[in-house]
């Protein structure tokens, strides 16, 4: 088949009506799609509240921490009695 040729067909398909759908089915993809958004929801704020908590726990640590303080050298003796 030809590109033209299928390009034909879709179209008749495209512009013919469409099959009947069984309202069961309609019904099962609302309540399928109803519950993706709930578990997606549910995700997306877990993850909000996971960056949250890390971002909670790492000011924690550096406040406690002080990464940006030089420790006191231990190599050399203090100088004392000059």
């Amino acid at each position: 088949m030809s590109r033209p040729q299928r390009e034909a067909a879709v179209r008749r398909i495209m512009e013919g009506t469409p099959p009947p759908v069984p309202p069961e089915l309609y019904a099962e993809a609302v309540r399928r799609g109803a519950r993706m958004l709930r578990r997606r929801t549910v995700a997306v704020r877990l993850m909000w509240l996971l960056l949250f908590a890390a971002t909670v726990a790492f000011v924690v640590w550096a406040v406690m921490a002080r990464p940006w303080v030089e420790p006191p050298s231990e190599t050399t003796p203090p100088l004392t009695g000059w």
